[in-house]
């Protein structure tokens, strides 16, 4: 991620934040410009942009930013739509009525605002989706279980469906101890769940792409309840890390390209994070590990340079998590065949964004 800056007094502003904390300037994600805007606050309603980019033009704060707390994206006046381009695409929210609902929302909104500002990096920016029967739209529903009605997560057709008991960190914390998941976290679903939904406008629009996918994750037509049916029942085999990232990617090629897919969009928001904050590394001996940046990693051209990098981060954030006493931050080993996966994974980001240059006219 990108750092950010306030334009009144120029200190640092987080993605997350709506007031700039030094001087309370008030502050809005701008989708369309790519940055967090500094505003002058003419009324509740209406705002003078700072920034130097769109100085004095107007913008109003999202439905769910004013109302509800749940939001921190503006909207350029101009526009008829109350919602950003976040919020317009989730569909169904928890009882607002019911106690801690409203935090769990306003959690499970935030995490889904981080995986939505890297798809925009990545040129993959979903779009709401119109009704049933459109396909290439996206929608999110975000439900409470109840005793008689249970909330499983997952994607079809275009929803993805979220557990919002998942936004009470001592639940999910103890459904990952449970499961032996060491990334489920409200993020981490998020984009495991629109590995599916890219999946599914992949293998449509592009069907030629199917055949190297089956090379390196298999044969997706093998029967998925089946599949999951005997995952459960046995677990992964005994030497899965060889050639899957989680436990989990064992049970069908769809999971494993879904964990995949999640795993590669950690890497890269870990590392355009480092890339944007000026990270280096220098090794002390030969053999110790270095970051150097030649290009931005998102998209990158080198994606060996990329991996190398990769490595080098995570080797400096797990000694400096041991130092403080916590585990390891990345508590991964990828194998041979599974960088071939993300390699796989690398390169058709970058074939579609290098057919959007090329002004295709692309259903993602």
């Amino acid at each position: 991620m990108k750092v950010f800056y306030c334009e009144n007094c120029k200190h640092q502003v987080f993605f997350q934040n709506t007031v700039c904390q030094y001087c309370s300037t008030v502050l809005g994600f701008q989708l369309n410009m790519n940055c967090m805007g500094s505003f002058a606050k003419i009324d509740e309603q209406t705002w003078r942009s700072l920034n130097a980019n769109d100085q004095n033009l107007y913008y109003r704060p999202c439905y769910n930013y004013s109302t509800y707390q749940a939001c921190n994206w503006v909207i350029p006046a101009d526009q008829d739509q109350i919602y950003c381009e976040s919020c317009q695409l989730t569909h169904i929210i928890p009882d607002l009525s019911v106690e801690n609902n409203l935090q769990y929302w306003r959690n499970i909104e935030a995490a889904k605002r981080y995986f939505l500002y890297l798809t925009k990096q990545l040129d993959i920016f979903p779009k709401p989706k119109k009704d049933e029967h459109d396909h290439l739209g996206l929608q999110f529903n975000f439900l409470m279980p109840y005793e008689d009605q249970p909330v499983i997560t997952g994607h079809a057709n275009g929803v993805i469906t979220l557990n919002a008991r998942e936004a009470d960190i001592v639940m999910r914390v103890k459904t990952r101890l449970d499961m032996a998941e060491n990334y489920r976290t409200l993020l981490g679903h998020f984009r495991h769940e629109s590995g599916h939904y890219y999946f599914d406008l992949m293998q449509h629009f592009f069907p030629e792409w199917l055949e190297e996918f089956r090379q390196h994750f298999g044969d997706e037509r093998q029967d998925y309840a089946q599949a999951l049916e005997y995952y459960y029942e046995y677990g992964p085999p005994k030497d899965w890390s060889n050639s899957y990232v989680s436990r989990y990617a064992c049970a069908h090629p769809w999971e494993d390209w879904a964990e995949t897919w999640a795993h590669y969009l950690h890497m890269m928001d870990a590392l355009d994070t480092a890339y944007h904050a000026g990270l280096k590394m220098q090794g002390q001996h030969a053999i110790d590990p270095d970051i150097h940046f030649k290009e931005p990693p998102l998209l990158s051209q080198d994606f060996e340079l990329t991996l190398s990098n990769w490595f080098a981060l995570t080797y400096i954030l797990n000694g400096l998590n041991r130092s403080v006493g916590q585990e390891d931050a990345y508590p991964f080993t990828l194998s041979g065949i599974v960088l071939n996966k993300l390699h796989f994974i690398h390169r058709s980001l970058l074939d579609i964004h290098q057919r959007i240059l090329a002004n295709q006219n692309l259903p993602i």
